[in-house]
């Protein structure tokens, strides 16, 4: 199969992370690791189908790294990679801009609760 051709840089980002979720997931990791648990609870509006089918579109990307500890019922973490982290300017400027656009416009935005332990 012959590479993918892009035309404009901004392809190959989309091609990688554009969608509703991935940005959201990735978001959410770049504050640190999370159980897929705590993925779940901060995005309810998300499919469990579609939530751990962007999952696996970022790891095969090489953007989030799974990690599973063998405990019963087994772990699972995700983080970002090396690579994923390049990402946090991008993340972050889509964050900044969409607090902007909200205050702008009066959207509202409704946090998750935070989990507590």
């Amino acid at each position: 199969m012959p590479p993918k051709r892009y035309h404009c840089p901004v392809e190959v980002t989309v091609d990688l992370i554009g969608g509703k979720w991935k940005p959201v997931i990735l978001a959410h990791l770049k504050e640190g690791t999370h159980r897929y648990g705590e993925l779940r609870r901060r995005m309810p509006t998300t499919s469990e189908k579609m939530l751990i089918q962007q999952l696996r579109d970022l790891e095969s990307a090489g953007l989030i790294r799974r990690t599973i500890t063998p405990t019963t019922p087994p772990q699972v973490d995700y983080a970002l990679t090396e690579e994923g982290w390049t990402l946090v300017p991008v993340l972050t400027a889509l964050y900044e801009w969409g607090q902007s656009r909200s205050t702008r416009t009066g959207l509202t935005i409704e946090p998750i609760a935070p989990i507590v332990n």
